[in-house]
Parts: structure tokens; C-alpha cells; sequence
């Protein structure tokens, strides 16, 4: 296997070990300073030995106790009052244990007077910049709105739009899935015309297409459809959701035909011999069946318990969020890689197929959902998958990240033949997920400054919230290097003692142009949202505007080169070179997931505040249980 350069973090060690060793010495100058009878103390060995005591025991106990940094799976067992919680406080030691154990190693803390001055800093430049934003974010309202007309005109009714060709086609089995994907990011973004038309569509038009229509895929049908359906409902009032004076149908409409298209996809669970549903459903049989070669796709049925559990809670039926759960508790329990697992799974048998593993495609989900769907249920006994995604990261670190030479971009490559085979410097754009689930993952929805005020953070969600960083900036320069600014499909990388070499992305002023190598077949942009999701959820959780300015200079580049006169974006064929062939195509995603994530950014954080909602896969929010009403 060839060897990179190892992703570092000594600059977190260092600023730790300062951080203990000034705490100390002002605890113990302050004593000293303080103590009115210190001459008297020293004149005799007794009183030189006490205060040799005092001193060394206060050292230690701000070593071990002021200082210490609760694990998260702490602070969970203290908040769900199960015995699996009063274990892991127990687990392995006594008080005695410890007292004596080895403390803990501090993130870097804000003082009072840097909180302050930060928050003024931050406050005079969201004063500065709000109208900017506030324009920029109603020019994104506005893509949304055109890429609605384009649809409406040519392909109401079907699944997706072929822009350039004036006409729908019909690829997710004929649901009308543009329409329930486009749903609430109109609702965020408050386009009631294209909430009104779309959801008196789904009054009208959906119950039948759900009771007459033939095969559809489990995961695709359940991110898209059954996630869009269920945050419609809640968005729109029912459960009380956050913007009741939504137009469109009764809230309700859209809870019955959620619970009518899931019941359907009950089958694909039931039907299975194991715990790993099939990958396919006929819904007017309700009737369901594996892929041609028998195998699902990990990420595929480990990606549809957001939607699952939440139709649950809302109808009072177990039976969803049973059948779903079932999947995420069985592979559990089978072997993995340091956390990591192969991208297919039998649902004959029940095991893994393969040593491919990847966090692209059949992969990319399967560790979002380990950390969302634990935040979903942040309270009740799914604390051992928080222990997944925790296992799972630390081998993505050590087993998939790797720096480009010449220039050190972080990025993820994969095992195509498990860890002992050699490891492939390929990194889809799916991955740039990553960089948003880290970030989820290291504070829980909460803001960085607050996270760090508030002692919450452990090392290793400092060590992965820089992670994300510098593999969000990767995600950007994959955009930057190629000649129209937006990503190619896959990206390789050249690596110490294993250069790629091919073709770069175009753009010849690109720092990054001979860390990044674009291959011919992988040069097609789909209009995909994983990089302005991750930039997202990186402004969300930092504060940092440089996210907000990438987010812009990618929505300029889809407004450039894939915006359609007559209505509608399409997708590209070739991102490396001016003017690039254009592909006919507006997948559903451009409108649920790409748009909605590039207006939020540009947005107020109080609108689906992280620490309320969790978004699924296809980007529709869904309320954390434990905090809906």
C-alpha cells in the first residue's frame, strides 16, 4: 500500500498542554501569593512539609477534577436513566479507580474577555454583511423558483425534468418525485405559489400513483418521497411544526400518504429471510424482491431509520421504527474494519459481501445516520450507536486519510480491497458529506464557541472538527481547479510514491493543479448538494464566513453554466472545459437538497436550528424526538 503524508494534530496537543500547564501555575501563584502566614510556615520542616502537601495536592486535584472532561457517553448515561446508562458510569472502575485515573486532555478554552470580544466581532459583521446576504439569499430563492417553472411547464407530474429537451421522465418510479422533493424548500424559503401547486398535486394526484404503481427502491423512495412527505407535514403545521401559516392542503394529506406509501414499504423488511431488507418494492402488489445479483447496498438499508422512526412518533406505531431499527441492530453485531464496513450486504444471510469500503456511493450514508439517528433519539437506549460512529471515525482516520502531494490537501480514498489489499486515492464527491457529519458529530448541533464555553468538547471532537475543516477546504478546490468552478463526479489524487497522472480540472492558476487529477469518465456534474451541505453545516457550527463566500462562488457557477433560459438547471457532462456540453437533466436533488442547503447558508441559524432537527439524507429536516412537541 503506498504511503502518504499522516494527517497531523501535535497543534492540538501542544495548545492542551499549555493550556493545563498555565492553569496550574496560576492556581498554585495565587496560593502562594495569598497565604498571609507563608514566612511563618517555612521556618519550620513541619510547616515546610505542609505546604509541599498543599501544594501537591492541589495541583492534582486541578489536574484530575477541575479540568476533566466527561466522555460523551457519560452525559448520556446521566440523561436516559437506563441500566445500559448506570453501566457505562460504572463500567470498570470504582471511585477509587477513579480518583486515581489519568486525567483526561483539555480542548482549548475561550477566556471571558476573548468570548466577549469575539461575540462583538462576530455581531459587527453580521450587522455589516446581514443585507448582502439577505440579497444573495433571495437570488437563490429565485434559482429555486426558476427551476420550479421549468418543471411545472414540461414535466409536472414526473419524476424529473429534461430541461433542454422540454419534456419529464420518469427514473424513481413515477411518483411525481420532483414535486415531494421540492416541497419544503418551499416552505423554508416561503415560495407559497410552489407550495400551493405542489401540494394540491399530492392531494390529488399521489394516493393513486402510490396504490397503481410498480417498482421502486426502498432507500431512494424513503429519503425522497417518505422524508420530503414527513417534513411537509411538519413544517406545515401538523405536530405543531414551525411554520404553520403554510399554504397548500390540510397537513394531514401529507401524514396519510406517508403512512400509505411506508406501509408499502414495509414489504422490502417483512419479506426478507434476515434483518437486511431487500432493495425493492412493487407497490401495487405490495410485494418486494433483491437486486438482480441479490445484494443490497450498506448505506441503502442503513439509511431510511430517520424517516422510519419519526413516522412512528407520529402515528403511534411501532411497527415502522421496529422493522428499521432491526437493521442498524443487527450489523452491530457483525465483524467490521476498525469500524468500517464493506459497501454491500446479503439479505439472504445477513452478512457482508465484499472487502470493497468506501465512504462514496453504497457506503456514504451508512455513517450519517449512525451519529443522526442517535441525535434523533438522544435519550433513549441507542447510545451504542454513537460507540459505531465513534469507532467508525477513528478508522477513517487512520485508514483512509491521506495528503496529496505537492501540496498536503487532506482528503479520503478508499480500500477497494479491504485493508489489506492497496488503498485507491479516488474520492467521489459524495464524500464531501463528510466534512458536515464531523462537524454534527464533535459539538451535537451546538455552535463551536458554545460547545468549547461550556466544556463539552473532548479531544477527539476537536480532532475531528479539524478534520472537517480541512477536508471541506479539499471539497472546495475540487471545485476551484477545473475550468467552470464546479466538481467533477470523482476526483483522484497524487500521493507520495504513487502518482496518478492524467489530466487536471483546467483551470491553469489553481494551486491545486497537480494534486488533483480529473479522469475523462468522471468529469459529469450532477448538480449535487454534499459540498454546500458540508459548508453548511461548517458556518453553522463556526461561525466562519469563508464558508458563506465558497457557498456563493459555487451557486455563481450553477447559475453560470447550468441555468436553462426556458426554465430548469441541467446537469453537465464535462466541468473542465468553457462552454461544457451540457447533460439534459435536473435531478430532484437540485431542488431539495442543493438549493435548500445553499439559501440556509446564507441564512439565519435560528431557521432549523441543528440542535432541534436532524436533516435527512436527501436534506429534509425532521424534528429530534426527544425535543418535538
Amino acid at each position: 500500500m503506498s504511503k502518504s503524508l499522516p494527517y497531523s494534530t501535535k497543534d492540538v496537543h501542544y495548545d492542551n498542554a499549555k493550556f493545563r500547564q498555565r492553569s496550574v501555575s496560576q492556581v498554585i501563584s495565587q496560593v502562594l501569593l495569598t497565604s498571609n502566614g507563608k514566612r511563618d510556615y517555612l521556618k519550620c520542616s513541619t510547616g515546610k512539609l505542609l505546604v509541599l502537601l498543599m501544594l501537591g495536592g492541589l495541583a492534582y486535584l486541578v489536574l484530575t477534577n477541575k479540568s476533566a472532561v466527561h466522555p460523551v457517553s457519560d452525559g448520556i448515561a446521566k440523561n436516559d436513566g437506563s441500566k445500559e446508562g448506570e453501566n457505562l458510569m460504572t463500567h470498570g472502575s470504582g471511585k477509587f479507580r477513579r480518583f486515581w485515573r489519568k486525567p483526561p486532555r483539555l480542548p482549548p478554552r475561550l477566556s471571558p474577555d476573548e468570548i466577549i470580544s469575539r461575540n462583538r466581532s462576530i455581531q459587527e459583521s453580521m450587522k455589516r454583511e446581514e443585507p448582502e446576504w439577505v440579497a444573495r439569499q433571495q437570488k437563490v430563492k429565485d434559482a429555486f423558483i426558476h427551476a420550479w417553472s421549468g418543471y411545472k411547464a414540461h414535466a409536472m407530474g414526473y419524476d424529473e425534468l429534461m430541461p433542454l429537451s422540454h419534456r419529464g421522465v420518469n427514473g424513481l418510479g413515477g411518483l411525481g418525485a420532483t414535486i415531494i422533493d421540492a416541497l419544503d424548500t418551499a416552505m423554508i424559503m416561503g415560495a407559497d405559489e410552489v407550495v400551493h401547486e405542489a401540494g394540491s398535486w399530492i392531494e390529488k394526484h399521489l394516493p393513486e400513483r402510490i396504490e397503481g404503481k410498480g417498482q421502486v427502491n426502498l432507500f431512494e423512495t424513503t429519503i425522497r418521497l417518505l422524508g420530503g412527505l414527513l417534513s411537509a407535514y411538519h413544517l406545515s403545521g401538523g405536530s405543531q411544526g414551525r411554520i404553520p401559516e403554510q399554504k397548500g392542503p390540510n397537513p394531514s394529506i401529507y401524514l396519510e400518504n406517508a403512512k400509505n406509501l411506508a406501509d408499502r414499504l414495509l414489504t422490502a423488511f417483512t419479506a426478507s429471510p434476515s434483518d437486511i431488507p431487500y432493495s425493492d418494492v412493487v407497490l401495487r402488489d405490495k410485494s418486494a424482491h433483491p437486486a438482480p445479483d441479490g445484494l443490497s447496498s450498506t448505506a441503502e438499508v442503513a439509511t431510511v431509520q430517520l424517516e422510519f422512526n419519526y413516522l412512528s412518533y407520529l402515528t403511534g406505531d411501532p411497527k415502522y421504527s421496529i422493522e428499521a431499527m432491526k437493521v442498524l441492530q443487527h450489523i452491530k453485531t457483525l465483524p467490521k474494519v476498525e469500524g468500517l464496513v464493506p459497501i454491500y450486504i446479503s439479505p439472504q444471510s445477513g452478512q457482508f459481501s465484499g472487502d470493497n469500503i468506501r465512504l462514496g456511493s453504497r457506503g456514504d450514508s451508512y455513517y450519517e445516520y449512525l451519529i443522526k439517528v442517535w441525535l434523533q433519539q438522544k435519550g433513549t437506549n441507542f447510545s451504542y450507536l454513537y460507540d459505531m460512529y465513534v469507532e467508525a471515525i477513528k478508522g477513517v482516520r487512520h485508514l483512509l486519510v491521506h495528503k496529496s502531494v505537492p501540496n498536503g490537501l487532506v482528503f479520503v480514498g478508499e480500500l477497494p480491497y479491504g485493508k489489506e489489499g492497496g488503498f485507491s486515492p479516488k474520492m467521489d464527491h459524495l464524500v464531501c458529506f463528510l466534512p458536515g457529519t464531523l462537524a454534527l458529530g464533535a459539538t451535537k448541533g451546538l455552535t463551536k464557541e458554545r460547545a468549547m464555553r461550556e466544556n463539552l468538547l473532548t479531544f477527539e471532537d476537536m480532532e475531528n472538527l479539524k478534520l472537517a475543516e480541512d477536508l471541506a477546504k479539499t471539497c472546495v478546490e475540487i471545485y476551484s481547479v477545473t475550468s467552470t468552478g464546479l466538481a467533477p463526479e470523482i476526483a483522484y489524487f497524487n500521493i507520495e510514491g504513487n502518482s496518478e497522472g492524467g489530466p487536471g480540472g483546467g483551470n491553469k492558476s489553481s494551486k491545486y493543479l497537480n494534486d488533483i487529477i480529473i479522469k475523462p469518465a468522471d468529469r459529469h456534474n450532477l448538480l449535487r448538494p454534499e459540498t454546500v451541505e458540508s459548508l453548511f453545516y461548517l458556518y453553522r457550527i463556526t461561525g466562519d464566513s469563508k464558508y458563506r463566500e465558497w457557498g456563493w462562488q459555487i451557486f455563481e457557477a450553477f447559475e453560470k453554466y447550468t441555468k436553462i433560459d426556458s426554465g430548469g438547471y441541467t446537469s453537465l457532462d464535462d466541468v473542465t472545459v468553457i462552454p461544457p456540453q451540457r447533460r439534459d437533466k435536473m435531478e430532484t436533488f437540485f431542488l431539495g437538497e442543493t438549493l435548500k442547503y445553499i439559501y440556509l447558508l446564507f441564512g439565519n441559524s435560528t431557521t432549523i436550528p441543528l440542535d432541534e432537527y436532524v436533516f435527512n439524507t436527501e436534506a429534509h429536516p425532521i424534528p429530534i424526538i426527544s425535543r418535538s412537541v
